[in-house]
């Protein structure tokens, strides 16, 4: 049976762009009435991004951030073939983005960016827009899948074949890193971390093939080509930007590919020598997170090998300021998140 369709207002978090992290407010705000194929989400845990801090500081207008959130089904619409009350599950990142090659479309849309985030008491989606959890992670644990891991995966398993012993590099200790090393060695990858922070490198030691501390070796290349035997990595999943991407390239094998995924080290500025690409037919690959359809796979990967995240800390709702302090302090070792209900 159907919820009781009514629309209710929940407390939120609000960010008024453009003015950073410390506009952050509190707020309520009114959900709409659920369509017959909407359904609502009373939401547990939302997993934070670098990517939230960027929204923070740039554009125009007020927010609810974060695109992460994981919760229960409470109120389903009439027409609802997918999901029944109960059932525990995420928001998609792109709610439009089901499956197959990204589009225009497709990837409009995006909570915490383009539309209202998960950084709320409960959120309205369409029944195609969200996908389940696995049931071995609590709900802190499946707020970091939409984002983090699911880019973790994209970049991964999606742009380049990759077979067990083949070599990865991981650029950092952030989110979509911490994730792309467990799914690296359950998939019998050889992993490579850089980091410059000494206590993180003896942590990541303990779960990576090898470690690079980019401040003491800042051509920190050579020492994945010096690890590698002179190969070269078969693949590097480049967080950095500008700073860091012309090491990744010459960190690659030929025909090696460099996954994009984000500018941590400066944004996306800069020059690179096209010949560095094309005399070593290397491939560089775009990541921009991933369709509803690669998260239900990451899902049934992480499920299959009874994957958990890297959670460094968890804050309390009404602490969601400290929260993104936090993150923006780049202390962190794993995920932010902060616990809703």
């Amino acid at each position: 049976m159907n919820a009781v369709l009514r629309a209710e207002s929940v407390s939120a978090w609000e960010v008024e762009r453009g003015a950073g992290i410390q506009r952050l407010r509190r707020t309520t705000r009114a959900l709409p009435d659920l369509g017959p194929h909407d359904v609502r989400v009373r939401l547990h845990a939302a997993s934070l991004n670098a990517r939230d801090l960027d929204i923070a500081s740039s554009g125009e207008g007020r927010i609810v951030p974060a695109s992460d959130g994981a919760g229960v089904i409470e109120a389903i619409g009439r027409d609802v073939t997918r999901w029944r009350i109960g059932d525990r599950v995420a928001a998609a990142f792109y709610p439009r983005w089901i499956d197959g090659a990204p589009t225009a479309d497709a990837t409009t849309g995006s909570l915490g960016g383009m539309v209202d985030g998960v950084l709320a008491e409960a959120i309205v989606a369409h029944e195609d827009a969200v996908f389940a959890i696995p049931a071995h992670l609590d709900f802190i644990e499946a707020a970091t899948l939409p984002c983090a891991a699911l880019t973790a995966w994209h970049a991964l398993f999606e742009t380049t074949p990759l077979r067990p012993g083949d070599t990865v590099v991981l650029l950092g200790t952030g989110g979509v890193s911490m994730w792309a090393l467990a799914l690296a060695n359950a998939a019998g990858l050889r992993t490579i971390v850089t980091t410059s922070d000494e206590a993180k490198r003896a942590f990541v030691g303990t779960l990576a093939d090898a470690t690079i501390n980019y401040r003491t070796h800042p051509d920190w290349s050579e020492e994945v080509l010096r690890l590698t035997n002179g190969r070269g990595a078969d693949l590097v999943v480049e967080v950095g930007g500008e700073r860091t991407l012309g090491q990744s390239i010459a960190s690659v094998r030929v025909g090696g590919t460099v996954a994009m995924v984000g500018g941590a080290s400066g944004g996306f500025g800069g020059w690179i020598e096209p010949f560095a690409l094309i005399g070593g037919m290397k491939r560089l690959a775009g990541v921009l997170v991933g369709s509803r359809a690669m998260a239900e796979r990451l899902v049934a990967f992480v499920a299959q090998r009874g994957l958990r995240p890297l959670v460094d800390r968890v804050f309390a709702f009404d602490d969601a300021p400290a929260a993104f302090a936090h993150l923006a302090s780049g202390r962190h070792l794993g995920k932010v998140v902060v616990r809703i209900a």
